[in-house]
């Protein structure tokens, strides 16, 4: 009898044991989803950001304004353009 209550007692602080390291690797993994989730969100707003400030850069105005000042570009005039025909290359 005192050798089953000795082996029943060794049971049951191994199951605690486990028990209680079961439960702080949830708390620290639930802790870590908490800060994911948290790191995502900034993602997402820096993303949201980031779509607007593409938009911006790549409109029309801006590009035709950034090719006529800092690049000092000019419309051609119709008699200025070249139309060319590809054709078939190889055999």
């Amino acid at each position: 009898m005192m050798r089953a209550n000795i082996i029943l007692y060794v049971a049951l602080i191994l199951v605690a044991f486990g028990v209680v390291t079961s439960q702080h690797e949830a708390r620290k993994l639930h802790s870590e989803g908490e800060r994911l989730q948290a790191v995502a969100a900034e993602y997402e707003a820096e993303y949201g950001q980031l779509q607007i400030e593409q938009g911006t850069w790549a409109t029309h105005a801006r590009i035709e304004e950034v090719a006529t000042t800092q690049l000092k570009m000019e419309v051609p005039t119709p008699k200025q353009v070249q139309v060319i025909v590809l054709g078939r290359v190889g055999p």
